[in-house]
Protein backbone atom coordinates (compact mmCIF):
# COMPACT_ATOMS: atom_id res chain seq x y z
CA UNK A 1 0.00 0.00 0.00
CA UNK A 2 1.68 3.80 -0.74
CA UNK A 3 -0.54 6.75 0.05
CA UNK A 4 0.85 10.21 -1.30
CA UNK A 5 0.17 12.96 0.43
CA UNK A 6 0.56 16.90 -0.80
CA UNK A 7 0.86 20.31 0.51
CA UNK A 8 2.74 23.62 -0.10
CA UNK A 9 5.24 22.60 2.50
CA UNK A 10 5.27 20.49 5.78
CA UNK A 11 1.56 20.99 6.93
CA UNK A 12 1.52 17.71 5.48
CA UNK A 13 3.78 15.82 8.60
CA UNK A 14 0.55 15.65 10.76
CA UNK A 15 -1.49 13.50 8.26
CA UNK A 16 1.33 11.65 7.14
CA UNK A 17 1.94 10.83 11.11
CA UNK A 18 -1.60 9.82 11.09
CA UNK A 19 -1.23 7.30 7.93
CA UNK A 20 1.97 6.14 9.71
CA UNK A 21 -0.21 5.36 12.97
CA UNK A 22 -3.35 4.02 11.18
CA UNK A 23 -0.60 1.57 8.80
CA UNK A 24 2.64 1.23 10.35
CA UNK A 25 3.19 -0.97 6.81
CA UNK A 26 1.83 1.99 4.65
CA UNK A 27 4.85 3.73 2.06
CA UNK A 28 4.52 7.47 1.72
CA UNK A 29 5.01 9.89 -0.11
CA UNK A 30 5.85 13.30 0.78
CA UNK A 31 5.49 15.82 -2.01
CA UNK A 32 5.67 19.80 -1.44
CA UNK A 33 7.21 22.82 -2.70
CA UNK A 34 8.46 25.24 -0.24
CA UNK A 35 9.55 27.35 -2.58
CA UNK A 36 6.55 28.62 -3.68
CA UNK A 37 4.87 28.99 -0.26
CA UNK A 38 3.20 30.88 0.74
CA UNK A 39 -0.45 30.11 -1.02
CA UNK A 40 -2.81 31.19 1.05
CA UNK A 41 -2.60 34.68 -0.33
CA UNK A 42 -2.50 33.96 -3.52
CA UNK A 43 -5.01 33.88 -6.35
CA UNK A 44 -6.93 30.47 -7.17
CA UNK A 45 -5.12 30.07 -10.26
CA UNK A 46 -1.68 30.18 -8.49
CA UNK A 47 -2.95 27.67 -5.98
CA UNK A 48 -4.09 25.52 -8.55
CA UNK A 49 -1.23 25.37 -11.31
CA UNK A 50 1.32 24.88 -7.74
CA UNK A 51 -1.43 22.03 -6.30
CA UNK A 52 -1.34 20.24 -9.76
CA UNK A 53 2.60 20.15 -9.92
CA UNK A 54 3.31 18.84 -6.35
CA UNK A 55 0.23 16.40 -7.02
CA UNK A 56 1.90 15.28 -10.45
CA UNK A 57 5.30 14.63 -9.16
CA UNK A 58 3.61 12.27 -6.50
CA UNK A 59 1.71 10.19 -8.84
CA UNK A 60 4.78 9.42 -10.86
CA UNK A 61 4.81 7.32 -7.68
CA UNK A 62 1.98 5.52 -8.53
CA UNK A 63 0.22 5.75 -5.44
CA UNK A 64 -2.86 4.25 -4.38
CA UNK A 65 -5.00 7.34 -3.42
CA UNK A 66 -3.37 11.00 -2.65
CA UNK A 67 -4.59 13.54 0.76
CA UNK A 68 -4.47 16.59 -0.37
CA UNK A 69 -3.16 17.86 3.00
CA UNK A 70 -3.74 21.50 2.93
CA UNK A 71 -6.88 23.55 3.26
CA UNK A 72 -5.86 26.46 0.86
CA UNK A 73 -5.25 23.88 -1.82
CA UNK A 74 -8.59 21.71 -1.33
CA UNK A 75 -10.76 25.04 -1.22
CA UNK A 76 -9.36 26.39 -5.05
CA UNK A 77 -7.73 23.21 -6.38
CA UNK A 78 -9.75 20.00 -5.39
CA UNK A 79 -11.75 19.48 -8.61
CA UNK A 80 -8.87 20.44 -11.32
CA UNK A 81 -6.74 17.65 -8.95
CA UNK A 82 -9.69 15.27 -9.45
CA UNK A 83 -10.02 15.98 -12.96
CA UNK A 84 -6.53 15.44 -13.39
CA UNK A 85 -5.74 12.00 -11.31
CA UNK A 86 -9.26 10.22 -10.78
CA UNK A 87 -10.13 7.67 -11.30
CA UNK A 88 -6.63 6.31 -11.72
CA UNK A 89 -5.74 7.67 -8.39
CA UNK A 90 -8.23 9.00 -5.71
CA UNK A 91 -8.08 12.05 -4.03
CA UNK A 92 -8.75 12.74 -0.87
CA UNK A 93 -8.78 16.74 0.28
CA UNK A 94 -9.12 18.55 3.34
CA UNK A 95 -12.40 20.58 5.22
CA UNK A 96 -11.80 22.11 8.38
CA UNK A 97 -13.66 20.02 11.02
CA UNK A 98 -16.28 22.44 12.12
CA UNK A 99 -18.59 19.67 12.26
CA UNK A 100 -17.66 17.54 15.28
CA UNK A 101 -16.62 20.70 16.61
CA UNK A 102 -20.14 22.19 16.33
CA UNK A 103 -21.54 19.29 17.69
CA UNK A 104 -19.97 19.60 21.30
CA UNK A 105 -22.46 22.52 21.27
CA UNK A 106 -19.50 25.66 21.42
CA UNK A 107 -19.24 28.43 21.77
CA UNK A 108 -16.71 27.14 18.76
CA UNK A 109 -13.29 29.36 17.33
CA UNK A 110 -12.09 28.81 13.61
CA UNK A 111 -8.44 29.21 13.56
CA UNK A 112 -7.58 29.81 9.98
CA UNK A 113 -5.19 31.77 7.67
CA UNK A 114 -6.52 34.79 6.83
CA UNK A 115 -7.31 34.05 3.35
CA UNK A 116 -9.37 31.44 4.44
CA UNK A 117 -10.75 33.32 7.10
CA UNK A 118 -14.65 35.09 6.05
CA UNK A 119 -14.28 33.49 2.94
CA UNK A 120 -16.97 32.42 1.32
CA UNK A 121 -16.00 28.65 1.24
CA UNK A 122 -15.32 28.96 5.37
CA UNK A 123 -18.92 30.96 5.94
CA UNK A 124 -20.71 27.72 3.90
CA UNK A 125 -19.50 25.07 6.30
CA UNK A 126 -20.44 27.20 9.13
CA UNK A 127 -24.14 28.02 7.58
CA UNK A 128 -24.27 23.85 6.96
CA UNK A 129 -22.72 22.27 9.54
CA UNK A 130 -22.91 25.07 12.67
CA UNK A 131 -26.40 26.65 12.37
CA UNK A 132 -27.21 27.77 16.03
CA UNK A 133 -23.94 27.46 17.32
CA UNK A 134 -21.87 30.72 18.18
CA UNK A 135 -18.55 30.70 16.00
CA UNK A 136 -15.96 33.07 15.54
CA UNK A 137 -13.90 33.03 12.82
CA UNK A 138 -10.04 34.03 14.11
CA UNK A 139 -7.34 35.28 11.37
CA UNK A 140 -3.93 34.08 12.10
CA UNK A 141 -1.58 36.12 9.77
CA UNK A 142 2.24 34.78 9.50
CA UNK A 143 1.08 31.69 11.80
CA UNK A 144 1.78 28.94 8.93
CA UNK A 145 4.62 30.60 7.71
CA UNK A 146 6.97 31.01 11.05
CA UNK A 147 5.38 27.10 11.24
CA UNK A 148 6.86 26.42 7.81
CA UNK A 149 10.30 27.57 9.16
CA UNK A 150 10.33 27.03 12.66
CA UNK A 151 10.60 30.62 13.95
CA UNK A 152 9.61 29.95 17.36
CA UNK A 153 9.71 34.00 18.14
CA UNK A 154 6.83 34.21 15.22
CA UNK A 155 5.04 31.13 16.40
CA UNK A 156 4.47 32.33 19.96
CA UNK A 157 3.51 35.66 18.25
CA UNK A 158 1.24 34.81 15.51
CA UNK A 159 -0.63 32.73 18.44
CA UNK A 160 -0.87 35.26 21.03
CA UNK A 161 -2.39 37.76 18.57
CA UNK A 162 -4.74 35.10 17.72
CA UNK A 163 -5.77 33.55 21.22
CA UNK A 164 -5.91 38.08 21.68
CA UNK A 165 -9.25 37.74 19.42
CA UNK A 166 -10.77 34.17 20.72
CA UNK A 167 -13.66 34.78 23.09
CA UNK A 168 -12.58 32.80 26.32
CA UNK A 169 -15.49 31.23 26.57
CA UNK A 170 -14.68 29.50 23.98
CA UNK A 171 -14.60 25.63 24.24
CA UNK A 172 -13.54 24.16 21.27
CA UNK A 173 -10.63 25.51 18.42
CA UNK A 174 -10.87 24.09 15.01
CA UNK A 175 -7.37 24.14 13.28
CA UNK A 176 -8.17 25.01 10.06
CA UNK A 177 -4.61 25.08 8.53
CA UNK A 178 -2.59 21.91 8.01
CA UNK A 179 0.10 24.04 9.66
CA UNK A 180 -1.19 25.01 12.97
CA UNK A 181 -1.80 21.16 14.11
CA UNK A 182 1.87 20.84 14.52
CA UNK A 183 1.63 23.63 17.44
CA UNK A 184 -1.59 22.00 18.56
CA UNK A 185 -0.54 21.93 21.78
CA UNK A 186 0.78 26.06 22.39
CA UNK A 187 -2.28 27.00 20.43
CA UNK A 188 -4.23 24.59 23.34
CA UNK A 189 -2.14 26.61 26.09
CA UNK A 190 -2.59 29.71 25.21
CA UNK A 191 -6.05 29.43 24.92
CA UNK A 192 -7.16 28.11 28.21
CA UNK A 193 -8.82 29.58 30.53
CA UNK A 194 -8.42 28.77 34.45
CA UNK A 195 -11.22 27.19 35.83
CA UNK A 196 -12.98 26.26 32.55
CA UNK A 197 -12.76 22.54 31.33
CA UNK A 198 -9.96 21.47 29.19
CA UNK A 199 -10.33 23.19 25.47
CA UNK A 200 -11.13 20.73 22.55
CA UNK A 201 -8.83 21.18 19.22
CA UNK A 202 -10.25 19.70 16.36
CA UNK A 203 -7.77 18.99 13.44
CA UNK A 204 -8.10 17.14 10.29
CA UNK A 205 -5.26 14.80 10.09
CA UNK A 206 -6.64 11.66 11.60
CA UNK A 207 -10.08 11.88 9.12
CA UNK A 208 -8.30 12.62 6.21
CA UNK A 209 -6.08 9.35 7.02
CA UNK A 210 -9.17 7.27 7.70
CA UNK A 211 -10.71 8.72 4.92
CA UNK A 212 -7.57 7.80 2.41
CA UNK A 213 -7.86 4.21 3.88
CA UNK A 214 -11.93 3.84 3.19
CA UNK A 215 -11.16 5.06 -0.50
CA UNK A 216 -8.88 2.65 -1.42
CA UNK A 217 -10.80 -0.31 0.51
CA UNK A 218 -8.48 -0.70 3.06
CA UNK A 219 -8.80 -0.44 7.10
CA UNK A 220 -6.54 0.42 10.18
CA UNK A 221 -4.21 -2.15 11.25
CA UNK A 222 -1.52 -0.66 14.24
CA UNK A 223 -0.52 -4.29 14.40
CA UNK A 224 0.94 -4.16 11.19
CA UNK A 225 4.52 -4.94 10.51
CA UNK A 226 6.57 -1.24 10.33
CA UNK A 227 8.08 -1.72 7.02
CA UNK A 228 6.48 0.99 5.77
CA UNK A 229 8.96 3.70 3.94
CA UNK A 230 8.82 7.38 3.51
CA UNK A 231 10.12 8.98 0.20
CA UNK A 232 10.23 12.93 0.25
CA UNK A 233 9.61 15.36 -2.75
CA UNK A 234 11.00 19.23 -2.73
CA UNK A 235 9.28 20.66 -6.26
CA UNK A 236 9.42 17.45 -7.54
CA UNK A 237 12.74 15.79 -6.91
CA UNK A 238 13.75 13.26 -4.54
CA UNK A 239 15.29 15.07 -0.71
CA UNK A 240 14.99 14.62 2.78
CA UNK A 241 13.22 16.36 5.00
CA UNK A 242 13.44 19.68 5.58
CA UNK A 243 15.21 20.93 8.35
CA UNK A 244 12.73 22.86 10.46
CA UNK A 245 10.07 19.28 9.71
CA UNK A 246 12.49 18.14 12.58
CA UNK A 247 11.56 20.27 15.24
CA UNK A 248 8.19 18.75 15.21
CA UNK A 249 7.20 15.58 16.95
CA UNK A 250 5.92 14.54 13.74
CA UNK A 251 9.09 15.32 11.53
CA UNK A 252 11.17 13.33 13.69
CA UNK A 253 9.17 10.41 13.14
CA UNK A 254 9.04 10.59 10.17
CA UNK A 255 12.55 10.87 9.59
CA UNK A 256 13.20 7.79 11.65
CA UNK A 257 10.94 5.56 9.72
CA UNK A 258 12.78 7.01 6.17
CA UNK A 259 16.28 6.34 8.01
CA UNK A 260 15.14 2.74 9.13
CA UNK A 261 14.79 1.74 5.16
Amino acid sequence: MKIALMDSGIGLLAAATAVRRLRPDADLVLSSAPDTMPWGPRTPQYVTEQALAVAEAAAAHRPDALIVACNTASVHALPALRARLEPGVPVIGTVPAIKPAAAGGGPVAIWATPATTGSPYQRGLIREFAAGVAVTEVPCPGLADAVEHGDQEGIDAAITAAAALTPGDVRAVVLGCTHYELVAERIRAAVQRAGLPPLVLHGSAGAVAAQALRRIGAVPDQGAVAEGTVTVLLGGRAATLPEPALGYDEGRLLQAVGSAH
